[in-house]
């Protein structure tokens, strides 16, 4: 990609030890997704995020840090969700965006699990809005339309689409 500066991106599954080096980066993700949910912070002054064991418990969850020239650029939370995977939580951190960084690793992502998946954008975060319908359209070579759900009040975009074998 032009413009591109980065030499090394890595994808890399979260080992259990590692689970609260992904809960600090979850906190940085939570923070920004404070401006679009009303979200309190605890009162040890962390966010939290209440499904993060559920990651080394269940088998159909997969943790994964995104890594930039070895150093933390993010995290990515995938999950089955009946019989589709679910991108559940995905972040990247501001200092590594647009550069295609993002694309890059969903791309990855979406390689690594066969089968149909869904991406969910809330509908008041735009630019996350056009990040998706990019990455899906570059990655299925189409235009996907997403459905707009409701669900506590809010309204979701819901991006889903079927890879190809080829990806």
């Amino acid at each position: 990609m032009a413009g591109t500066t980065f030499n090394h991106l890595e994808i890399l599954p979260v080992a259990l030890e590692q689970a609260p080096i992904l809960a600090n980066l979850l906190e940085l993700y939570v923070h920004d997704f404070s401006e679009f949910l009303d979200l309190e912070i605890g009162e040890n002054g962390r966010f939290g995020y209440p499904a993060l064991s559920l990651y080394w418990s269940e088998p159909d969850r997969h943790p994964f840090f995104v890594k930039l020239d070895g150093k933390y650029a993010g995290l990515v939370l995938v999950k089955r969700e009946v019989a589709v995977w679910d991108m559940a939580e995905f972040f990247i951190l501001r200092g590594c965006r647009r550069r295609g960084i993002g694309t890059q690793v969903a791309h990855e992502v979406w390689r690594r699990f066969h089968g149909p998946w869904e991406v969910r954008v809330m509908e008041a975060n735009v630019s996350a809005q056009h990040f998706w319908a990019a990455a899906v359209a570059t990655f299925v070579g189409k235009v996907v339309q997403p459905i707009r759900v409701e669900k506590n009040g809010k309204s979701w975009e819901v991006f889903s689409f079927q890879p190809d074998s080829t990806g």
